[in-house]
């Protein structure tokens, strides 16, 4: 390191490094309630051009110089709406690794994973780049010349973080004070007094949560700084189930192990104890989409400073931002609201408090309501349910199942199930039956009574489902055969 924290960064350095790209695709982004839920977290949102935040970091890594293979970590319930939104993106049939967690615990052990597993099936010397599924990066030019340049000091052995020269006094970000590439302190969430004399200082960047580190630097760090996380990560994997197939190479972490990795961020665990950390200063059009206010600022407002998306309609309203998605829905004599509808929940907030929306979450969880965790419309490996309806003693779905795919060989204790199709032709198993039902045909299950759905078709098979009984939650299933590895 010289004398003015500047690094020596050596082109030939990125041009021979050995890139792997890994996604970090997890977090319920409570703050984008309502459409952020647990089990379709943000990295699933749709913006303006119909691309998701996920299908958007994919692309910016596939993209990258020498890229070829892709490593995502991600809970267990979202691997196959992942595999099928990364699958419209990957057209050239990357090669494609998964790391599966049965629940969240933090970055420290997600990243300690994937370096390990990096380091079986890969190599030690290969350079991992962090990149959150939920950021939005719009410089694509730039972002390839600042990891070009974190590649470049991870070559030397540096952790590297990704920091964004700042535009205004922010509060919702962490800091980091720099001199040149070198690091002198993280800085927590400041207030906005101290947030304005970093602004003005010139010396402060804003963490982004993006990283770049060989295997070998980062596990070495790791031993050194944060052991626990990582000797219990690697009891973890010795102890969970691979799989290598078609392409995809799969790990699902054991529960019972992972639960003793300590819940703990990158940041916390191993960057601010490091002495080898190393920033790249960059301006990518980076946001982490944090919050409703982040996600208006990417569109252009109307001359009231409103942004309205879907059938929104005002009278006299200044400086709203409004998501609707099937109804109609109007302001008159408002300002500074944030008003997004969903088909199942409706939120309307004071722009000045969008922080505070994962306070609704939070209580919705506590409640054990549903809307903390799930749409109406639901997704499963084999395709998708929406609940039309549902009272007491009875629930009415839609049911779309994909082209030769198929639910598992199935049981219900408390609830009957009456099958009517609408579209396309099913293969039903119904107790000692297997028959073909076509559109306007149905059939009837009793509670008890072993079954299976599947579309032997190449269209989408849809169908009405109503159940009725004393109990229709979804966990009264029990599955003796399942494609999809789920009994």
């Amino acid at each position: 390191m010289k004398d003015d924290g500047i690094l020596a960064i050596t082109p030939l350095a990125s041009a021979t490094c050995k890139l792997l790209p890994v996604i970090l695709s997890g977090g319920a982004g409570t703050r984008l309630w309502p459409v952020s839920r647990e089990q379709h977290p943000k990295p699933f949102m749709q913006l303006s051009d119909g691309q998701s935040l996920l299908q958007k970091t994919y692309q910016r890594a596939i993209a990258l110089p020498g890229v070829q293979q892709v490593l995502t970590v991600t809970n267990r319930e979202l691997l196959f709406k992942t595999k099928d939104e990364l699958a419209q993106i990957n057209r050239t049939n990357l090669a494609a690794a998964f790391i599966l967690e049965p629940f969240g615990r933090n970055t420290a052990p997600a990243l300690a994973a994937a370096a390990l597993w990096a380091e079986q099936h890969v190599g030690a010397d290969v350079t991992l780049l962090v990149l959150p599924a939920d950021h939005l990066i719009t410089l694509d030019e730039a972002f390839a010349a600042a990891v070009a340049k974190a590649c470049a000091l991870a070559e030397q052995g540096k952790l590297v973080t990704f920091g964004i020269e700042p535009t205004a006094p922010e509060t919702g970000f962490g800091y980091i004070e720099t001199r040149g590439n070198s690091v002198t302190r993280f800085i927590e969430k400041p207030t906005l007094d101290k947030a304005a004399e970093f602004l003005a200082s010139g010396n402060y960047l804003w963490n982004s949560g993006l990283f770049c580190f060989r295997v070998d630097a980062v596990l070495s760090e790791l031993a050194q700084h944060a052991p626990s996380v990582l000797e219990s990560v690697q009891a973890c994997l010795g102890a969970s189930q691979q799989l290598q197939n078609a392409g995809i190479s799969l790990i699902e972490l054991q529960a019972e192990s992972f639960e003793f990795a300590p819940d703990i961020s990158i940041d916390y665990a191993l960057m601010e104890n490091s002495a080898h950390v190393a920033v790249v200063p960059c301006d990518i059009g980076w946001s982490d989409i944090g919050s409703w206010n982040a996600l208006s600022a990417l569109q252009v407002p109307d001359p009231d400073g409103n942004r309205l998306n879907g059938q929104a309609l005002v009278h006299d309203a200044q400086n709203c931002y409004v998501q609707g998605a099937d109804r109609v829905v109007a302001l008159v004599g408002v300002r500074d609201l944030i008003i997004v509808d969903t088909p199942d929940a409706l939120l309307v907030a004071d722009r000045h408090r969008a922080q505070d929306v994962k306070q609704i979450a939070a209580q919705l969880k506590a409640r054990g309501h549903v809307a903390y965790k799930l749409h109406r419309e639901v997704y499963r490996p084999w395709g998708t349910y929406t609940v039309l309806e549902e009272g007491e003693h009875f629930k009415i779905k839609r049911i779309v199942v994909k082209p030769k795919h198929a639910l598992s060989l199935q049981m219900h204790y408390h609830r009957s199930e009456h099958w009517v199709v609408v579209s396309g032709t099913a293969r039903v198993v119904n107790g000692e039956m297997d028959v073909l039902i076509r559109t306007n045909e149905s059939t009837y299950i009793p509670a008890g009574i072993r079954h299976r759905l599947e579309n032997p078709g190449i269209l989408d098979l849809v169908m009405i489902e109503v159940q009725s009984g004393a109990y229709l939650g979804e966990d009264d299933i029990v599955r003796f055969e399942d494609v999809y590895g789920r009994t």
